[in-house]
């Protein structure tokens, strides 16, 4: 026989019903201790804690304001393995039912958290993480590959940026599962089957948008990072939010904190080159706009001068001056022939009077040895030498006594 429903045919409103289940689950589940996995852990600006509780099986949501938060100095993370202690209670707004910790204290690390750090360790081991190993990424790439879902929000955030920014880019979408037990292997062919893309692409990205640990386990698996890794292509990881870490970025040849974020990396250099020739442009447009506008001010000047306007005014004083300086440099050139003909002619009487001829006219002679040595003393000359005596008219031979 069925138990009695009491409320059978009952018509309840929404708040009604949702207030109701409230009280009966915070009458019920009170001062209780729930064990579980930290996963998806998010805060609030108020500081309050937000996040979820799972087994293998279940999921619980759970929610630690502030001032209870303040009492312990344990760090809640995702993958910590804890027991809390509070009451269930329902949220009305939307009607989802969560715990309300007081008190939490850490018991291990969580399954997939030691998954996590144990392929890290291995993969680190190998040298998958090394910088030697991260290939350039391209500084204009002109083919881009993503590899993510066809679906999701990463895919259309990464199309919004790359055809916003750089609509020229040849985009090429290798769609993929990015979540449950098929996602790693396909995304993992993914990146091979890009590699192999004819014309070759320039880099490829990889990732998904967030959510909780296990949402993004597919990027943890060792499939993928082995993928990456033995990419000829660039690949830059963008999965999840900038608080997401997984192992694949840490294989990638660079990371991007979230998939929008991974598409301004792509065309930084474009943009800043972009940027760079439309400020040159604009110098360049000023510099001949200011060439212009000088110019035009020196013609309009040269147009409206009065010497433009009476050319011959340009000429007609030099022509006067030209006359002017012929005038006086004929003057000054007469003038100075007068003077030195004046000075010759003194000169030229000075010479004259100081010349042999005048002495000689004057009563004086010269006297000469045969080799025309003037002779100015007796001693001179020797008894029977034959001696020349020039006077006014002619030459006296004589011999000397």
């Amino acid at each position: 026989m069925e138990p009695e429903a009491p409320f059978r045919g009952q018509v309840f409103t929404v708040t009604a019903i949702t207030l109701a289940v409230k009280q009966m689950m915070e009458g019920v589940f009170r001062d209780i201790f729930v064990e579980g996995e930290v996963s998806n852990l998010t805060s609030s600006a108020q500081g309050h804690f937000y996040f979820n509780l799972k087994d293998r099986e279940a999921i619980l949501a759970a929610v630690m304001f502030k001032w209870d938060a303040r009492k312990y100095s344990l760090e809640l993370q995702d993958g910590v393995q804890v027991r809390v202690w509070g009451s269930l209670s329902v949220y009305p707004k939307s009607g989802k039912y969560q715990i309300v910790v007081k008190k939490v204290e850490a018991l291990a690390k969580g399954n997939l958290y030691l998954e996590f750090e144990k392929l890290k360790q291995k993969l680190e081991k190998e040298g998958l993480f090394a910088p030697e190993h991260k290939k350039e990424i391209p500084a204009y790439p002109q083919r881009i590959g993503v590899v993510t879902s066809p679906t999701g929000a990463a895919v259309r955030d990464i199309l919004s940026v790359l055809k916003r920014r750089s609509p020229h880019l040849e985009i090429i979408i290798a769609p993929t599962l990015v979540q449950g037990d098929e996602a790693a292997p396909q995304i993992a062919q993914a990146i091979a089957d890009l590699n192999n893309f004819t014309p070759a692409l320039d880099v490829i990205l990889v990732g998904r948008g967030g959510g909780s640990m296990e949402d993004l386990w597919a990027f943890n698996e060792e499939v993928v990072a082995r993928a990456i890794f033995a990419s000829n292509i660039p690949v830059i990881s963008c999965v999840g939010h900038e608080v997401d870490f997984t192992i694949a970025d840490f294989v990638a040849d660079l990371r991007a904190p979230t998939p929008s974020a991974a598409a301004e990396l792509v065309v930084q250099n474009s943009q800043n080159t972009v940027a760079h020739i439309a400020g040159l442009q604009k110098r360049m447009l000023q510099a001949v706009s200011l060439f212009y506008e000088r110019f035009k001010n020196r013609l309009d000047l040269a147009v409206n001068s009065r010497i433009l306007k009476n050319p011959t005014e340009l000429t007609q004083n030099k022509e006067q001056e030209v006359d002017e300086l012929c005038t006086r440099l004929t003057t000054a050139w007469e003038a100075k022939i007068t003077q030195f003909s004046h000075r010759f002619d003194v000169a030229r009487q000075k010479l004259h009077a100081l010349g042999p001829q005048a002495v000689l006219k004057r009563g004086y002679s010269i006297t000469r040895k045969q080799d025309g040595t003037v002779i100015s003393r007796v001693a001179q000359t020797a008894p029977g030498e034959t001696i020349y005596v020039q006077v006014q008219d002619g030459m006296i031979h004589t011999e000397v006594k």
